[in-house]
């Protein structure tokens, strides 16, 4: 959620900055500002809307600065505007400020600064740190960075601030607790950016800012970075793994479907080296190192949020079924929230795209306060919880700038399933026959769903066909549960439609009472174990007159005798067909929402990774 780009060096600051803050348009926003420093002075330029919007407001005013910093703004506190955009200026019109994040005591720090003659021209929290600042600054008679020193210790909440004075025009002033700041070095010159997506052009040496420290970007005497008792810290710079041509469309349409289509090679990437059918083994060098850590444990909790929760629920499947291991999946925002039974004896598996996701990151943090061993599986190299976890594996999905998420969700399910294997092998519950079944299956993934991929012609048919409808429901039983509630979430994202999973024998519990001929019913009907029992939901829908829309496996006949519609997929194993079945329904959401004239990369509201609360 926002994003930051500042700039100092020795080249024209706008062009930069303005072409980082496009790059972080994924991230969700709904404002976009500039402030610069040429000579001695603030120029400062804001608009609700695009970065584009900002572009022409700017086109011809672009000083030659040197120094500056942008921004995209998702609002929280007061509404989308241009006044309330960053960044703010303060009250004595000598710093600028950008903010990422929410200052929880912002009220009565602005109660206290208006009693101080303090003024404000918006409704934000930043202009209120930022003001604070102000007063130390003056009231102190010291520097940019002692007085912002003194302001951190006063409020409370989680924040990336950025900001500069304009009477020192040759250093920026960063700081952060639990929302992601990246510094890019270059030639004389560096960047600063909320993920690595704007830097990745200019240089791949980067350092990860760690909560409450202030980093300290100097002209002539570079990059500083300490703690906010004033210490110098060492901090090691890392090469990112990152090619520009990954953050670029490369000729689709949306950013959207070039990631569906990506899936055949992310999920092999997420495989390599890692399995191996002919020698019937599976390694995963993060799991490894912790085996008996896992092996030993009471039980697994898995964490996630939104399309990461998905990927823990079939986690569950995959892990009892498997390794015969007790799992339990938790949102993170509610666990994060009462008082959780975990300890030494637990294992918490978090997982999380952006690896950023607040809820996420508090909730791996409890977790580890309470002593459980807790294992990140994220995609984003460097990331806050790949960074504090006790160990994890990434799932090498690349970028995904996308909003609604594709190929990272079957990355996390292909991870998981390893994790399963690996764990249910150690164990013992897998016998080799199944384990060297299991593994030869899943390396044949990737050519599945290339084959699924070819079927875009007959989805995009039916997409149009209930693009109008206003209701929809998804129905799975077992391991395609989760994989309903995930098609039922993707066509809600980005197409607007109200949809909802539900288990298919949950159907008569309630939502049955919903169907009529004018609701499109999608059933997963891939099951092995349970096909008849879905045929049987399948002909209770059917007997209410909705339109029926079935997954099934190749050369299926019984449903297509049913169905409205049947889009066939290649069969494979139980535990491996959410990584088959979810292509369709990704590709269905994403037709849907471009016939409805939908922001497909950019749903309203909605933000790629939620690092406020």
């Amino acid at each position: 959620m926002c994003g930051i780009m500042a700039y100092l060096g020795n080249q024209k600051a706008a062009p930069i900055i303005l072409e980082g803050l496009k790059r972080l348009e994924y991230r969700g926003y709904d404002s976009a500002g500039m402030v610069m420093i040429p000579d001695d002075s603030l120029v400062l330029f804001k608009k609700k809307g695009k970065v584009s919007q900002l572009e022409a407001a700017m086109k011809d005013h672009q000083p030659k600065a040197t120094i500056g910093m942008g921004h995209t703004r998702w609002a929280t506190h007061g509404v989308p505007d241009d006044i309330n955009a960053h960044p703010h200026i303060t009250h004595s019109g000598r710093l600028a400020i950008i903010h990422n994040g929410i200052v929880e005591n912002y009220s009565e720090l602005k109660t206290a600064l208006l009693k101080e003659g303090y003024t404000f021209k918006s409704e934000t929290d930043t202009e209120v740190f930022g003001n604070l600042v102000d007063y130390y600054m003056h009231r102190d008679e010291t520097s940019l960075e002692i007085a912002m020193s003194k302001a951190l210790k006063k409020i409370h909440g989680a924040y990336a601030f950025v900001m500069m004075d304009r009477q020192d025009p040759d250093r920026l002033i960063v700081a952060k607790r639990q929302s992601p700041i990246v510094i890019g070095i270059g030639d004389e010159e560096f960047f600063v950016a909320s993920d690595a997506t704007p830097i990745i052009q200019h240089t791949n040496k980067v350092i990860y800012l760690e909560d409450n420290e202030i980093a300290v970007i100097d002209r002539s005497q570079g990059l500083i970075i300490k703690n906010y008792d004033n210490r110098v810290l060492s901090k090691e710079v890392h090469q990112l793994d990152l090619k520009l041509e990954e953050l670029e469309k490369g000729g689709y349409e949306h950013f959207m479907l070039k990631e569906i289509y990506n899936q055949p090679q992310s999920i092999s990437d997420c495989m390599r080296g890692r399995v191996n059918s002919d020698e019937s083994w599976i390694v995963l060098g993060g799991l490894k190192s912790s085996l008996d850590k896992i092996l030993d444990c009471r039980r697994i909790v898995m964490i996630g949020c939104g399309t990461s929760w998905h990927s823990a629920l079939i986690g569950e499947y995959l892990f009892e079924d498997l390794a015969r291991i007790s799992t339990e999946v938790e949102y993170a925002s509610e666990f994060r929230y009462r008082n959780p039974v975990i300890d030494s004896n637990d294992v918490a598996i978090v997982i999380s795209q952006s690896g950023e996701t607040i809820d996420t990151l508090a909730a791996a943090e409890l977790a580890k306060s309470r002593g459980a061993f807790v294992y990140g599986v994220v995609n984003v190299v460097g990331s806050s919880i790949a960074r504090m976890t006790d160990s994890g594996s990434y799932i090498h999905a690349g970028p995904e700038i996308g909003v609604a998420s594709t190929k990272a969700f079957t990355g996390q399910v292909t991870l998981l399933t390893l994790m399963a294997l690996m764990l249910g092998r150690k164990k013992g519950n897998i016998s080799q026959k199944t384990y060297k079944k299991l593994i030869s299956e899943l390396e044949k993934i990737p050519s599945y769903v290339s084959e699924v991929l070819e079927l875009t012609e007959q989805i995009k048919y039916i997409a149009s066909e209930i693009k109008d409808c206003p209701n929809a429901l998804y129905l799975g039983r077992g391991y395609n549960f989760p994989v309903a509630l995930e098609g039922a979430l993707k066509l809600k994202e980005i197409s607007y439609i109200h949809a909802e999973g539900y288990p298919a024998a949950e159907m008569k519990h309630g939502p049955i009472a919903l169907i009529d001929e004018n609701m499109p019913v999608i059933v997963i009907a891939t099951n092995g174990s349970d096909y008849d029992k879905v045929v049987n939901n399948i002909q209770e829908v059917k007997s209410r007159k909705a339109k029926i829309i079935a997954i099934v496996n190749r050369g299926d006949h019984v449903v297509k005798g049913l169905a409205d519609h049947v889009i066939e997929v290649p069969e494979t194993l139980d535990p491996l067909t959410p990584l088959v079945s979810v292509i369709p329904l990704q590709l269905l959401s994403y037709y849907v929402a471009v016939m409805r004239n939908c922001n497909v990369d950019q749903p309203r509201n909605l933000a790629k990774s939620v690092t406020v609360e």
